[in-house]
Formats: C-alpha cells, sequence, structure tokens
C-alpha cells in the first residue's frame, strides 16, 4: 500500500527562492517546507502542484515517508512549514509531533504543522491539533488553497478544512476534557495502528510492509486488539472501528 521508505533534505533559505507568486502566492513571499507522507507518488504531486517556487512562493526543502525519517529531516532542514499526514509508519503524525516538540516552542525559528491527510475522522482532527499542529486540511484541497494555508500557518494562523473546523470548536467549547473512549484507551499506539489498517481492508502482508514489522507481530497485534476489545474476528473489529469513525 506504500512506496518504498525514502527521505531528503536539503537545507536552503529564502534568497534562494523567486519572488513571484502566481497561483495562490504573494510578490515577496517565501516559506520552506517539508513534505512527510508515506506515499512518494503523493509527495511527487503536491512537489508538482506547489513546489514552482518563482511561482508560488513556496520551496520544498526535504521529504520524508515515516516518523525517524520526518524527525532527521525536519531538524536538518528547520522549514518554516511541515505538511504532515497523519497515518506514518513509526507511531503516526502524532509521534512526529512529539518528537519535534522542542522545534515548534522554539520562539525564535519555530517550525509549524498543517496535516495534510485522506482522514476526516474527528480522532485524528483532534489528536494531531492536541499535539502542536496549527491546522489541518484533507487531501482534496486544491493546489491554490494549499499554497494559502501554508502561508497562514507560517504566519501563525490556525487553518482547518470547513467540516473539520467544527470537530476542534466542539472538542475545544469547554474547559472539560471531552469524554474518554475507554475501549480505544486500552489500545497501545502500535495496537491502534495496526486496527485503523486491518479495518481498511489491508492484508496482514500489506500491514507488515507499511508498519516495517513482521507478519507474526500484526498477527500477534491483531489477537491482543480483539481480546482487548473482546470481539470475535476482523468484520467485526471492522464495523467497531466504523462506528467510532476510526477508518
Amino acid at each position: 500500500m506504500s512506496d518504498a521508505t525514502e527521505a531528503n533534505g536539503t537545507a536552503g533559505g529564502p534568497e534562494a527562492a523567486g519572488t513571484g507568486a502566481a497561483d495562490g502566492g504573494v510578490p515577496g513571499r517565501h516559506v520552506r517546507v517539508v513534505l512527510v507522507d508515506d506515499h512518494r507518488m503523493f509527495r511527487t504531486g503536491v512537489q508538482a502542484e506547489i513546489g514552482q517556487t518563482a511561482e508560488t512562493g513556496v520551496e520544498v526543502v526535504g521529504e520524508a515517508a515515516d516518523v525517524d525519517q520526518a524527525v532527521t529531516v525536519i531538524t536538518a532542514t528547520r522549514p518554516e512549514v511541515v505538511l504532515l499526514d497523519v497515518h506514518l509508519p513509526g507511531g503516526g503524525g502524532v509521534e512526529v509531533l512529539r518528537r519535534c516538540a522542542a522545534l515548534m516552542a522554539d520562539s525564535a525559528q519555530p517550525v509549524r504543522f498543517l496535516a495534510l491527510s485522506v482522514s476526516d475522522a474527528a480522532e485524528d482532527v483532534i489528536g494531531v491539533i492536541r499535539g502542536g499542529a496549527r491546522g489541518y486540511v484533507t487531501k482534496t484541497i486544491t493546489g491554490t488553497d494549499l499554497v494559502d494555508s501554508i502561508f497562514r500557518v507560517q504566519e501563525g494562523d490556525a487553518v482547518f478544512s470547513p467540516r473539520l473546523a467544527g470537530f476542534v470548536l466542539d472538542a475545544f467549547a469547554s474547559t472539560d476534557a471531552p469524554p474518554v473512549d475507554e475501549d480505544l484507551d486500552r489500545l497501545t499506539q502500535r495496537e491502534r495502528e495496526v486496527l485503523r489498517l486491518i479495518a481498511r481492508g489491508y492484508a496482514y502482508k500489506e500491514i507488515a510492509k507499511q508498519l516495517f514489522i513482521s507478519v507474526k507481530t500484526v498477527e500477534s497485534h491483531v489477537s491482543a486488539v480483539l481480546r482487548k476489545l473482546q470481539l470475535s474476528n476482523r468484520h467485526e473489529l471492522t464495523r467497531w472501528a466504523t462506528a467510532r469513525r476510526l477508518v
């Protein structure tokens, strides 16, 4: 389901970019961006859509396909904005945010994160926002709107696709913590990753490749998930995950 792991980063500065800004850019604006997504074809498409620096003002300085690579590339290049997929091998986007907390907190040169995901599940949105991301948009966004969102995040704004903003408002509308899903809370982060992939119809071999683990380890995680949730098979598991909008 995913491409071979790959990462690269090239340090650069604003002076390396052009000053044009068609299709969403504004003259004189420049932003250095790292793309984090485990699908190479998607990264290539985003690069082609927004990475024409002379036109958009966006300079893509690095790419990564999993959590470890993301942390390495982000630390090395110190971009202004990271486009971050939510579901990544190695712990997901939340793990990237956790390990980059010091970079986000750097007042002199903060690294800001914009989640860019196919998922519109409330749990995913709230998870990365609580982790420190400045916004969340889905992969249906146009190139022009994505460029605009990147610059807004660079400037410190919060950016959300319209429907997703409601999740955030609901979650933070009061000082009370949102209800905890006790069943889901029993699962480890890796078990949650396996749960989502099983619910999406991935075969064990595909999950093993996606998460860089053995098929036997996948089987062990599935058994643990079924036991903890008191489910009998993957069909019940899929219904359980769908009802909670985890797919």
